[in-house]
């Protein structure tokens, strides 16, 4: 039994690891991912938070990078381009046709990435630092942070994953790609959602990433948006732990079946 469950996470870990060679050989790659983050601070940090008014949310950087990090890992982007790359060129039909588990490649994916995000978080972190960002908590408030942070990137990762699978063409998935910029702009992420009409407001408070960034303020000590009496952003720890439940409840089985008999 325990030989049963090793093995596919031995072949995970080994798809992880080749996933991860495979980025050294990409310099490129690496540069505009760890650039994304210092670009993200820099542009909200010093162009546009001068002009955004942060009524009863204290300092705007302060406020600002922790929901920077919840955009940095729900990105399912990467994963959907990825995989719907690897299905349109025949890799998947490869990979499936080696004595492997169904869920070796993707799970070694979802792995692969989540530590490549967390590298990406660092640099970030580094960034917001020099900003003016402070973490207002102790060492174990900020790896809960973390933890959370890599745990929704690795829901989100299944989640794009599927949709690649699903989309099956590297061309459609970049141009699909632009659909989850509104996403974190509906969200409390940039800005508290209290002046948005109030029906936009409801929608906006509902989003999981409103729950995930409310969450990650608060373990780090930051400034939190007003709560507008929303369950997810009054209790955003249980909120977002049940979102990213959710999310791998759902999508990592439709993506290892998707997987499983993916044809070209």
């Amino acid at each position: 039994m325990r030989g049963l469950l090793a093995r596919p996470l031995t072949e995970a870990a080994a798809a992880a690891s080749r996933m991860l060679a495979k980025l050294r050989h990409d310099p490129a790659g690496i540069a505009l991912t760890l650039g994304a983050p210092v670009v993200l601070v820099l542009v909200f940090g010093y162009v546009f938070g001068p002009a955004i008014a942060m009524p009863g949310a204290g300092d705007y950087r302060e406020y600002l990078v922790p929901g920077l990090f919840v955009v940095l890992v729900f990105n399912p982007v990467p994963a959907m381009v990825t995989m719907a790359r690897d299905a349109g060129r025949g890799s998947v039909d490869r990979f499936r046709s080696l004595p492997i588990s169904r869920a070796a490649i993707p799970f070694g994916q979802a792995v692969a990435t989540a530590v490549y995000g967390a590298v990406c978080l660092l640099v970030m972190a580094l960034c917001g630092l020099v900003v003016g960002w402070r973490i207002g908590t102790g060492i174990g408030p900020a790896l809960a942070a973390l933890g959370l942070l890599v745990l929704v990137q690795f829901a989100s990762t299944w989640f794009g994953m599927y949709l690649g699978l699903v989309i099956g063409k590297e061309e459609t998935a970049a141009q699909l790609s632009i659909l989850v910029f509104p996403l974190g702009m509906l969200s409390n992420i940039f800005v508290p959602t209290a002046g948005m009409p109030a029906w936009l407001r409801t929608i906006a408070d509902w989003n999981p990433l409103s729950a995930f960034s409310s969450a990650v303020r608060t373990l780090l000590g930051n400034p939190t948006a007003p709560t507008n009496g929303a369950w997810p952003l009054e209790h955003p720890l249980p909120s977002s732990l049940l979102w990213a439940a959710v999310l791998l409840a759902v999508f990592a089985p439709l993506c290892t079946l998707r997987y499983a008999r993916s044809e070209r």
